[in-house]
């Protein structure tokens, strides 16, 4: 069983530190449609790690959290558009609209498992764009035409235009979420979590609760992605059901495997990911982009079986297995042989 205890050591802790000096730096160094994008991978992040939660820590595959992504994106939207409520009360709002669906989804779900969960999931996916578009929900929905919303201005006295300020405001959001995802992960309903992954059967005769906390992780997955959703619409100031097709499902799920699966830092390459390397292939070629997508999706794999946040694990250890003499007995006898005639 893998431990669901994360460990935060000195070089972590320090690489932690330069990372969020960087990310602090960032948009005082780049044009605003630079920072517009590095704004949707902090985004693109959160959602990663709450599918990650999901399917790398809890073994429930969903080819559809799309749908809670449109979900936290659509409640947003309306909350601003109809009701006139400010931008960052939207947000928990968000989370919490997609807690309670997910959570009301995952309870069916126990009933499947595996490739069924999946179809499922992926049916949801599929479904709920259709569903945006009924004409008995255009009031709330704007239809096939979507909703258009503003983008916030910085609080007076900042000396941050509009794109910087929401890329802070997503900064700030992401350090909560990944914050509260370390303590969950790391503790008794982690270790839950990851037994159920590995061991169901030995974990329900443990006494664990295997459903309710399939159910729950299922709601805290989507509460993620409908935070991810709700900051993304604020971002791009537009919500259409065209927006959230069944390629947002699987491009998340392309992103956790490419990051890593069961890895807290795996969402934030997986963003990177997500966000960059379709826009290089259409720059690479404007005839067949997606053929230049799926050239480095299996170069990622070939290279990369373990996604990127495993290969940086691999590599550190094997630094550290070359810096280490190894055990002083071994180290003696080796410094013997060398010095006989």
């Amino acid at each position: 069983m893998k431990p669901a205890r994360p460990a935060l050591t000195r070089p972590a802790l320090a690489g932690l530190a330069l990372l969020l000096v960087a990310a602090s730096v960032l948009p005082f160094c780049v044009g605003n449609y630079r920072v517009f994008q590095f704004t949707l991978v902090i985004v693109y992040a959160i959602a990663l790690l709450g599918l990650n939660m999901l399917t790398g820590y809890n073994g429930q595959i969903s080819l559809g959290h799309g749908a809670f992504y449109a979900i936290g994106a659509y409640t947003a939207a309306i909350l601003m558009d109809k009701f006139g409520v400010p931008y960052w009360a939207t947000i928990p709002v968000a989370g919490a609209v997609c807690a309670v669906a997910g959570f009301l989804f995952g309870l069916p779900a126990l009933r499947l498992e595996g490739l069924y969960l999946s179809l499922a999931t992926f049916a949801l996916g599929v479904a709920l764009p259709q569903i945006l578009k009924y004409k008995r929900l255009d009031h709330w929905t704007g239809g096939s035409e979507g909703i258009v919303i503003t983008k916030p201005d910085a609080p007076a006295g900042l000396p941050l235009n509009q794109d910087q300020w929401l890329y802070f405001v997503a900064l700030a959001v992401a350090l909560v979420m990944f914050a509260l995802a370390w303590n969950l992960l790391r503790g008794r309903i982690g270790r839950a979590m990851v037994a159920i992954r590995d061991q169901p059967i030995a974990a329900q005769a443990m006494g664990v609760d295997t459903a309710m906390v399939k159910a729950m992780t299922f709601g805290v997955s989507a509460l993620y992605t409908g935070v991810a959703g709700a900051l993304g619409a604020i971002a791009i100031q537009f919500v259409a059901p065209d927006s959230f097709t069944i390629f947002l499902s699987i491009s998340l799920v392309v992103g956790i495997v490419v990051g890593g699966l069961a890895s807290i830092s795996g969402a934030i390459w997986g963003a990177l990911f997500v966000q960059f390397v379709p826009n290089l292939a259409g720059d690479i070629s404007k005839a067949a982009p997606w053929a230049i997508y799926g050239l480095f999706l299996i170069v990622f794999m070939y290279t990369m079986p373990t996604g990127v946040a495993g290969f940086i694990r691999l590599a550190a250890a094997r630094l550290r297995r070359r810096r280490s003499p190894g055990p002083p007995a071994l180290v003696a006898r080796t410094a013997g042989e060398k010095h006989e005639p």
